[in-house]
């Protein structure tokens, strides 16, 4: 069972993760993005950006690293291999765009028990190297319970 007391934990920010044009290219082929401003400097030029812009879930990528924390973190008491992942949102200020540096701050939102499972709601700030708002990220783990199969 996860730790309930973890609820409002703050980890330390993340170091910074530079966003290459390679990586947002190879993220818009996984998604099946046809997008040309996922691919080409040019178009995404044209349109109002400095370079390529990554796919709205790319920022799963920077959340990646905050997440590890609380899954590194004894005191949550979070099995992994019991993890399922139950959610995923985003809310941008500005897409992320390939050349920025971003850092990324974890807190623990929220952690219930229901029918012998633990959920937590963990919130990712993503900010920029001017540390400017990005994306915000939210995910919810569900653990499952020990009789859970």
């Amino acid at each position: 069972m996860v730790n309930p007391d973890i609820q409002g934990r703050v980890y330390p920010e993340t170091a910074p993760y530079l966003v290459g044009r390679e990586k947002v290219r190879e993220f818009a082929r996984a998604v099946q993005s046809e997008s040309p401003l996922h691919f080409d400097p040019a178009a995404a030029r044209a349109a109002g950006f400095s370079d390529v812009i990554a796919p709205p879930t790319f920022a799963v990528t920077v959340q990646e690293s905050t997440l590890a924390q609380l899954l590194a973190d004894d005191e949550a008491g979070v099995d992994f291999s019991r993890v399922v992942h139950g959610d995923q949102r985003f809310s941008y200020s500005r897409p992320i765009v390939a050349g920025d540096e971003l850092t990324a701050t974890l807190t623990i939102t929220a952690v219930k028990q229901l029918r012998g499972h633990s959920m937590v709601t963990a919130s990712s700030e993503i900010v920029d190297e001017s540390g400017a708002h990005v994306v915000t990220a939210i995910s919810t783990l569900v653990v499952r319970g020990e009789d859970a199969a």
